[in-house]
């Protein structure tokens, strides 16, 4: 074990191509941008994951960051083209290589890669912080019934903050109270 700062912030699908029409966008971004600063002031490694799919192509213009987070040199990034970011991507073996147990998570998009992606790291042994106010989504539909992105949003905390594992921590914070 290294003498390193055991938790990594995991920003995940802060993409040009993600965002449009997700709530809030521009504020998860200034959040997470203000994390990513105090990520690394506290000395805890950033790893960047970025989606790719035929809308998403590898180092488009939709599949860059977001315009105010840019990865320092030597931060991870970990492309993915599923919705859980260990599926198929070499995300556990970053984080093993950065000795992480802890792990805060924002992003986009809620219902798909946040939520997907927190669970598997529940699964993985991590413990897991979601940053309530540093993840978004866009509505959704599903057989004629709208569901609004702030209920998304909301009902991912919701579930989130009821999750146990025996031996595990698990939290939902906000961007402000998040402890790096």
């Amino acid at each position: 074990m290294t003498d390193t700062n055991p938790t990594v912030l995991l920003v995940i699908d802060l993409q040009k191509g993600v965002l449009p029409g997700c709530l809030d966008a521009d504020g998860v971004v200034a959040r997470t941008a203000a994390l990513v600063d105090r990520a690394r002031a506290a000395g805890a490694p950033v790893v960047w994951v970025q989606h790719e799919a035929e809308d998403l192509p590898w180092e488009s213009a939709p599949w860059q960051l977001a315009d105010g987070l840019v990865p320092a040199a030597g931060e991870a990034r970990v492309r993915k083209e599923y919705r859980d970011a260990f599926a198929g991507t070499d995300l556990d073996e970053v984080l093993e290589r950065l000795d992480a147990t802890r792990l805060v998570v924002a992003g986009a998009q809620s219902d798909y890669c946040i939520r997907t992606t927190t669970q598997s790291a529940a699964v993985r042994g991590y413990d897991v912080v979601l940053v309530g106010d540093a993840h978004t989504t866009t509505d959704a539909e599903w057989e004629g019934v709208t569901i609004g992105a702030e209920q998304i949003v909301a009902h991912t905390n919701r579930y989130f903050s009821g999750l146990r594992y025996p031996g595990q921590e698990f939290a939902v914070v906000s961007a402000a109270e998040v402890e790096l």
